[in-house]
């Protein structure tokens, strides 16, 4: 994708400032007429890579401009310094330090010493038009570019904050009925008339929930430092979650090619993907075969879980909160989600690059 040097909207007022000065030829000698439309143009070529040479063009190009400026202004002049101006706003929005920029305009303010030796009182000129056209519109452009810093500050604190009191929230609520749960459930497991059948499913459902409690603090963790959940041992293996969800009545299968060693951090982001996946097809397509495809090569691991969107399929209730949870998962460990209908399929594609391995 080609990236051009100024915003649209700049080149296409830089462009009609040119053309006024193109127009005023007969005004000029030939190679004053050249240098006032090369200037602005080797300007904003450079104003991408090497804004600090963009700004010392237009330094320069302000204080020639004094030569044409006598008992008048011609028009060529105007459209000119107002070309300058242009670019040197924009250069302000692109140099995040201000000491080069405060030696290009000492340099400008010395060239003017040899011009009042050429042109006399021309030398006042060039001041003023190094000021008015190169140094205050670079302020401006500075001062833009520092509040277009604040206010993207601004809005990650808020986002930071707002994490932070929904991550308040789950533990309140997730946490308080999850230890709740596992508690009853335990004593459910107690009961002296309980039946081997039921006491094993009151076991499981005190081991899931007591899971589910750790899962909670590891979404807690993302949610309050913005980073990863701290690496530690899980007891779930993909292998163990499509097992677990095909003799739970799931048609679910796993294809893994490549190596099933994965860094810790993205074995757990696989597991939490494979886990959100498997849980959204028994919900929204109850029935229809779900395929979970694993591959590893060059350092990244593409995970790939498709089920068919069957019209006969029972749908599940649900917001996609968990597909909206689960992007924000992936990204903060560098990788990317896809997740919607292709074809006659729901599909969702997690890229995850092995970061701590580069």
């Amino acid at each position: 994708m080609t990236r051009w040097p100024a915003p649209p909207w700049a080149l296409s007022i830089l462009a009609l400032l040119l053309a006024v000065v193109a127009l005023s030829y007969a005004e000029l000698p030939a190679w004053a007429w050249a240098g006032a439309l090369l200037a602005p143009v080797a300007a904003v070529a450079l104003l991408a890579t090497y804004p600090v040479i963009s700004l010392g063009v237009c330094a320069a190009t302000s204080i020639m401009t004094a030569l044409g400026m006598g008992d008048a202004v011609p028009v060529w002049s105007v459209a000119v310094v107002a070309a300058i101006f242009l670019i040197s706003l924009l250069a302000g929005r692109r140099m995040p330090r201000p000491a080069p920029a405060l030696s290009v305009f000492a340099a400008g303010a010395a060239l003017n010493v040899p011009l009042g030796l050429v042109a006399g009182d021309a030398w006042g000129i060039g001041l003023l038009l190094l000021g008015l056209t190169v140094v205050l519109p670079w302020v401006l452009g500075r001062s833009i570019r520092q509040q277009t810093e604040l206010l993207a500050t601004a809005a990650e604190r808020a986002r930071l904050q707002e994490r932070n009191r929904i991550a308040h929230d789950m533990h309140d609520t997730l946490g308080h009925e999850l230890s709740l749960l596992a508690l009853r459930a335990g004593a459910l497991e107690m009961a002296p008339d309980l039946d081997d059948r039921h006491r094993k499913a009151a076991t499981e459902l005190r081991a899931g929930a007591g899971l589910a409690t750790e899962r909670l603090a590891a979404i807690l963790t993302v949610l309050r430092a913005d980073e990863p959940p701290p690496l530690r041992p899980v007891p779930d293996r993909i292998e163990d979650l499509v097992d677990r969800a095909a003799r739970a009545g799931l048609a679910a299968s796993l294809e893994w090619h490549g190596v099933r060693h994965l860094p810790p951090v993205v074995d757990l982001a696989a597991q939490r993907v494979v886990q959100e996946a498997l849980t959204n097809a028994a919900k929204h397509a109850a029935g229809a075969a779900v395929r979970v495809r694993l591959s590893t090569a060059d350092g990244t691991t593409v995970i790939t879980v498709t089920n068919a969107l069957s019209r006969n399929a029972q749908r599940g209730t649900g917001g996609r909160s968990g597909l909206t949870g689960l992007r924000e998962h992936v990204r903060l460990v560098g990788g990317t989600l896809h997740a919607g209908p292709r074809d006659q399929e729901f599909e969702v594609v997690v890229t995850l690059p092995h970061l701590e391995e580069s």
